[in-house]
């Protein structure tokens, strides 16, 4: 048939005879060069569509086939004809209504949308006569795929960023609330430089055991993803090992979690060795009960007839290499934890005090190191800038010394694969004499920031550490009456790290923690212009 023709009216014609033979749907696949490429034959109100492969459907592309179909009663477009529509990315979709004779009368034609401010995922045109659809469809579908092409951003994704859509799932026993979630999934995104397409949330009461999310929303996804031209998905609150395995097979999209996007951040940032060893042994640990592979044919695991055979099989062998590998890392962290011992050991021994700075990530620990000890330390306005943790002696003004330490930064929900690998690492902060609890008073969520930090302290066993509680960024804050009333109830201190004036009350409470008694004892506190001397 002509490939410009939806279908020929001949074609159409044959379909409807036989549609109201057998009482049946019947459609077909058509290719662009206008052949027939497969038959489908359903029953009275549906048809279920073959496995066409991935054929043209790229991204910015269509599959190459649109689907003709008959419907018996004079209905339009069903949800499920939309469906295979927006799924499978057809060419467009046509249902062809016939009378009661059984000649066709009209065609009911969809075809896929750009993105677009409505969010619409189709459009369906206005019914047209079949003896007289003028439609130019190889013109329609050259004029949609440019449109789709540019609105993928295929091309302006030539710097090598992957693009992304946030999946969100909502249970009632989801503390945060939906804008806070997702506003830290898309920090973490802009951190592991993820270009986010968009966001899809579901709310459940329990998450779905298999996808975490539901059918229906599951298609809802995969079609937003291809409207958006989106090659990953990133999923909050973690998958389950068998959930990521799911949704990869039946999104055919690259699929992870929150830790995976934690652990794909920390690997971008480790510099040091101690950082790279931490962060590998952490990867394997979470890859390790992912492994998997479809055909287990010839695993020796499963034993009796067809179990015995040559030996292992890859997956068998890549989970071995991972365990050992495990076994490597974890004698290597535990000789440079003996190290760092080591060199605690030596501070101990000349009797400094070690503070740690602790907080949420992101609250400005590496700027206020600098500041107070004009270090270095690389400073981002990004999630887990400080992997590894870096100490610098800072002088008080009566010629007492402290070893002032920069921490790797907390976060809700830290994966426990995380926690496990960076204990070597927070055990500056288990050794501590003090901790500063620095927190971002200009974030709406600091409350629970704070909340987080304490639970991870309680894990570490330092929850009985004395600490002060810092608000920093105070020059964020529109206002002192709005600064006082978010430090109600708190005996925080109030600073900025961009302003060494400003922790002038900082080091002297930090002084008063650790000297306490000799304070007591001692002349009245060094003037201002020597503290100020000092910092300068």
């Amino acid at each position: 048939m002509p490939p410009s023709e939806v279908i020929s009216v001949e074609l159409a014609g044959a379909l409807c005879e036989l549609a109201l033979e057998t009482g049946r749907q019947l459609g077909v696949l058509l290719d662009r060069r206008g052949q027939v490429d497969h038959v489908i034959i359903g029953d009275a109100s549906k048809l279920l569509l073959p496995d066409v492969g991935r054929l043209r459907a790229a991204k910015g592309r269509l599959r190459g086939l649109r689907l003709v179909h008959t419907h018996l009663h004079g209905e339009g477009l069903s949800s499920d004809d939309l469906t295979d529509l927006s799924l499978l990315r057809l060419d467009l979709v046509a249902a062809i209504t016939m009378n009661r004779a059984g000649t066709p009368t009209q065609l009911r034609i969809a075809h896929l949308l750009p993105d677009n401010p409505a969010g619409k995922l189709w459009t369906e045109l206005e019914p047209r006569p079949l003896h007289r659809s003028e439609l130019d469809v190889l013109e329609l579908i050259r004029s949609l795929e440019e449109e789709l092409f540019r609105a993928t951003g295929a091309a302006r994704r030539a710097d090598g960023k992957e693009a992304a859509l946030l999946c969100h799932v909502r249970t009632r026993l989801t503390p945060r609330s939906e804008a806070t979630c997702l506003a830290e999934l898309r920090e973490l995104c802009r951190t592991a430089e993820v270009e986010v397409l968009g966001t899809i949330v579901q709310r459940r009461d329990r998450p779905d055991p298999r996808y975490v999310v539901g059918r229906g929303k599951l298609d809802e996804i995969v079609q937003r993803a291809n409207q958006l031209g989106a090659e990953l998905l990133i999923f909050d609150p973690d998958l389950t090992p068998g959930q990521a395995r799911a949704l990869s097979e039946a999104t055919e999209l690259k699929v992870i979690d929150r830790s995976m996007l934690i652990l794909d951040i920390f690997a971008q940032r480790a510099k040091s060795r101690d950082g790279k060893v931490q962060v590998e042994l952490a990867q394997l640990k979470y890859a390790l009960p992912r492994l998997a592979e479809k055909n287990t044919m010839m695993s020796r695991l499963t034993g009796g007839i067809g179990g015995r055979g040559p030996g292992e099989t890859k997956l068998e062998i890549n989970r071995r290499r991972a365990r050992e590998r495990i076994k490597r890392l974890e004698q290597q962290i535990e000789q440079l934890s003996r190290r760092r011992e080591q060199r605690r050991s030596l501070r101990q021994t000349r009797g400094l005090p070690v503070v740690s700075i602790i907080g949420y990530t992101n609250a400005g620990k590496s700027t206020l190191l600098n500041t107070l000890t004009a270090a270095t330390v690389l400073c981002e306005d990004k999630l887990f800038a400080t992997l590894d943790p870096t100490s610098r002696r800072l002088r008080f003004p009566r010629e007492r010394e402290i070893i002032l330490t920069d921490t790797v930064g907390f976060i809700h929900d830290l994966p426990k694969e995380l926690v496990n690998a960076f204990r070597a690492t927070l055990e500056e902060v288990v050794e501590a004499d003090l901790l500063l609890h620095l927190v971002d008073v200009a974030d709406p969520d600091f409350a629970d920031q704070i909340r987080a930090v304490e639970e991870i302290l309680s894990e570490l066993g330092v929850a009985k550490t004395p600490r002060l509680l810092v608000f920093n960024k105070r020059d964020r804050i529109a206002s002192e009456e709005e600064l006082a009333r978010r430090m109600r109830g708190t005996s925080a201190l109030a600073i900025s790290a961009l302003g060494a004036e400003s922790t002038r009350p900082l080091l002297e409470a930090m002084e008063e923690a650790l000297w306490r008694e000799e304070l007591i004892a001692e002349a009245p506190a060094a003037s201002s212009p020597e503290l100020t001397g000092e910092l300068a």
